[in-house]
């Protein structure tokens, strides 16, 4: 420690505040007595105490306004309490309540932990990212706000989606805060209920579109490689169109990731490979059926189409496994208009809805990624029993409102035959006298790994490889006994040491690929786990 900072300038500093937890010979040599009450705490002690003060809260929200408050004073007890209790806490941090937070963001902002880059700045980017002041930035999370979960444009106030995203970094896979730096792009909102009201923190402006845009964003992406060279710069929660162009156009430029269209891909990837171990059916040898056809479903089904090529299938054969549905049904060939991103997956079929194409394809899995609740109702669930013993229900919307069924809806409907994963968490459901354990395919059981395993290795790109390989690290951690009880994913207390095996995976695949001049070996494997940020006093 730097014994030369004042006394006052020590507890209000995050990063160095142990509050209670400071030794008396601690208190001697920074002239902290008097400062702090007398009894001198262990970080369990303080772990218990705020843990019994955040279940006393009344909501998740204020437990969530809790936990970033915890978060401003005292860094070190924040991360220790979100590793011990990641179960009970990662719903707090991250989904479903960040969903809320972010909506009540301008209501609940109370100081800056992140960093705000307008489109007033254009031009002069890289002077303002300047003022970031650590230079060692290793991890970067942006958005511009326009597709907050399944919220829509929430503007500036979806900044808690990268300051939750990082979180979890660190929580999750033990990248060190002090590295990481949240970042939101303002370059206004289309959402009126926003423009007009006062309180909202961002331009009371339409969102500003096209080549300015374009310029903007890429003027960022040169400030990011000249300022933090050696950054892994993630893409989150952009809408469709910019999240797939951004992804395009910058994939094999510079370090970079889109955790809706990778990080989604991946882990939903990972619940299927896992699924076939419950149903004898190999990928290759299934029929996916997306409701939804956004980045997150073709994200999914591109990844899912590249592992059932190398399962043995053409190109063409993978991909017509994979038939994606959109607000006016199955995208066909015979369509007027196809998006980009969705054209590659258009169906030789006849126009029909998704409840139709249900019949017609016989889908071992039916994958939504709508943002709209309920979409899985009775009637579509039955129809998936006519054609499987054990249909695979994936509702991956999120927040929990927007989860396409409920657990308890799949389970119900299918008389608990059905193997459920969701993008929210569910509780345990019981029915015909078992115990089910919905899996939750949450991207946290990926992108920090992932990250981990890139800047670890010093990894030059993230290619389809590695994503693979991290899928199918994840799906290998799934015991049989949580297969027995449902659930395709392991538990989240396990969640780090996952992490490490998902980052092993990811960096033997970049050496395998020449994008790292590291070597992968036991020696790597040790330093990894050593360099890994682990709060204790």
């Amino acid at each position: 420690m730097n014994s030369t900072i004042s006394a006052l300038t020590r507890l209000h500093n995050p990063r160095l505040n142990k509050g209670t937890a400071f030794t008396s010979e601690e208190r001697d040599e920074f002239g902290l007595h008097g400062l702090l009450p007398p009894k001198i705490s262990t970080m369990e002690e303080q772990v218990e105490g705020m843990l019994e003060n955040l279940r006393k809260k009344n909501s998740d929200i204020a437990r969530y306004c809790y936990l970033a408050s915890l978060a401003s004073r005292n860094e070190r007890l924040h991360y220790r309490a979100l590793i011990d209790h990641i179960e009970e806490l990662m719903p707090i941090v991250y989904t479903p309540t960040v969903g809320l937070a972010c909506q009540k963001f301008a209501y609940l902002f109370r100081e800056a932990n992140g960093f705000y880059l307008s489109i007033e700045q254009q031009g002069r980017v890289r002077e303002t990212l300047a003022n970031w002041g650590t230079d060692d930035v290793r991890l970067i999370v942006v958005t511009d706000g326009e597709r907050i979960l399944g919220l829509g444009d929430l503007g500036v106030s979806g900044m808690g989606i990268p300051i939750g995203k990082l979180a979890l970094y660190c929580a999750c896979a033990g990248i060190d805060p002090a590295q990481c730096l949240p970042v939101t792009l303002d370059v206004g909102t289309d959402n009126s209920e926003f423009q007009q009201d006062p309180r909202y923190l961002g331009r009371h402006q339409g969102r500003v579109r096209g080549a300015v845009y374009d310029d903007f964003i890429e003027e960022f992406v040169m400030a990011v490689q000249d300022r933090f060279p050696r950054a892994l710069l993630q893409f989150e929660d952009f809408a469709t169109p910019n999240a797939v162009s951004l992804l395009a156009r910058y994939r094999d430029r510079l370090l970079c990731f889109n955790d809706d269209i990778q990080g989604t891909a991946a882990v939903a990837l990972a619940g299927l490979i896992a699924a076939t171990r419950l149903t004898g059916t190999k990928l290759s040898g299934m029929r996916f059926l997306f409701v939804g056809a956004g980045s997150a479903a073709t994200g999914i089904a591109s990844l899912l189409a590249l592992a059932m090529e190398r399962d043995g299938l053409s190109e063409k054969e993978a991909r017509a496994r994979c038939v994606l549905c959109d607000s006016k049904g199955v995208i066909t060939r015979s369509r007027e208009s196809v998006t980009p991103h969705s054209a590659p997956f258009a169906a030789d079929l006849e126009p029909m809805s998704y409840t139709e194409a249900i019949d017609a394809i016989k889908p071992h899995a039916i994958i939504g990624a709508t943002g709209r609740g309920g979409m899985f109702t009775e009637e579509v669930i039955s129809k998936m029993m006519n054609w499987q013993d054990n249909p695979i229900i994936f509702a991956l919307s999120n927040p929990t409102s927007k989860a396409e069924c409920t657990a308890e809806e799949a389970y119900r409907y299918s008389e608990g035959r059905a193997i459920f994963a969701s993008g929210s968490p569910f509780n345990p459901v019981e029915i015909n006298g078992e115990v089910k354990i919905p899996g939750q395919g949450n991207n946290a059981y990926i992108f920090p790994g992932l990250g981990l395993g890139v800047l670890a290795s010093d990894a030059r790109r993230i290619t389809d490889t590695m994503l693979i390989a991290a899928a199918q690290a994840l799906a290998d951690t799934v015991t049989n006994e949580r297969l027995a009880q449902g659930s395709l994913y392991p538990p989240l207390h396990d969640i780090r040491k996952v992490s490490l095996q998902i980052a092993m995976a990811v960096a033997r695949a970049a050496s395998a690929e020449g994008l790292t001049e590291t070597e992968i070996d036991d020696a790597f494997a040790e330093r990894m786990v050593a360099g890994m940020y682990d709060p204790r006093y």
